[in-house]
């Protein structure tokens, strides 16, 4: 009888380990919308919001990068931009993966500043007609609170190692020669956005520099200007991913799960949330200020 009941529990058990084998292959076809092994795919990976932390996107290329059946990826963007250094690694992702794969950008609703910038790395770049893209240029803002703190009885007192160090203190007015020094670093930040751009397109850099200066442009101005390769949706830049891949016929392709949106995102939207991070200390952008939704 023990031996029965043993058997009857190895068989259930062989049973459950059999359906999560059959669930596991089932959802990997599914999440590839095609044949689990041996189909050429197409990958489209979302940039959205205002760009803080590229780890996850960063990593989400890596391992298209290494997967064998993935032949392109798609980046779609929908990003006002965001913090300098974030949309630099993620401009070097796209890089490093076309080295592998071919990729194509593809705007959404806003793709400006930080997010042009990522979009630059791309082997061809593809924005709707009105898409909001450009603002090529850098910007930090600072806040000078002195006059209303004394209305109210408060006085600010600051300890430091060096002259510079509490420059854009909103405790007291920044000096010309404060003034001067974050010049320079936006100057020189700015630079490296305008030799990207440049870069990119196939463009002088000092055809860039005339139209550098914040400018936002419409999708079919954009075009105009060389900035993006052509004008469509995103369906049109996974075909075109795919013809640049080689691949026959329609493609296979993976899209991005959905995420599960925490109470305040729910709430408030996800870019309030962005926000909230974004400007949590001191951050030269690559950002549209008050991006049109």
């Amino acid at each position: 009888m023990k031996g029965e009941t043993f058997k009857n529990l190895l068989a259930a058990v062989g049973a459950v380990f059999l359906a999560l084998i059959v669930l596991s292959f089932l959802i990997a076809y599914l999440a590839g919308k095609g044949p689990i092994v041996g189909e050429d795919k197409v990958a489209v990976v979302s940039l959205e919001g205002l760009i803080t932390d590229p780890m996850d996107f960063t990593a989400e290329l890596r391992e298209y990068e290494e997967r064998d059946d993935v032949k392109a990826v798609v980046v779609r963007i929908n990003s006002p931009g965001g913090a300098v250094g974030p949309s630099q690694e993620i401009y070097s992702a796209i890089k490093r993966l076309k080295k592998k794969k071919k990729v194509v950008a593809s705007m959404g609703a806003i793709a400006a500043s930080g997010g042009f910038y990522a979009a630059m790395a791309a082997d061809r770049v593809v924005a709707n007609p009105g898409t909001i893209t450009g603002s090529i240029g850098v910007i930090v803002e600072f806040m000078n609170a002195e006059e209303l703190l004394s209305k109210i009885g408060l006085q600010g007192h600051v300890v430091k190692s060096g002259k510079f160090k509490d420059t854009g203190s909103p405790l007291r007015k920044m000096t010309p020669e404060e003034r001067t020094l974050i010049q320079e670093v936006i100057d020189d930040v700015n630079g490296q956005f305008i030799g990207a751009v440049a870069e990119g397109r196939g463009l002088k850099e000092e055809d860039v520099r005339k139209i550098a200066d914040g400018r936002i442009f419409s999708g079919a101005q954009a075009a105009k200007q060389g900035l993006v390769d052509s004008l469509g949706d995103l369906a049109d830049a996974v075909d075109l991913s795919a013809e640049l891949a080689g691949i026959k016929g329609k493609p296979y392709v993976i899209y991005p799960e959905r995420k599960m949106l925490g109470l305040w995102s729910a709430v408030f939207g996800e870019s309030v949330t962005n926000l909230a991070g974004a400007f949590s200390g001191f951050r030269i952008m690559y950002m549209t200020p008050n991006p049109a939704k």
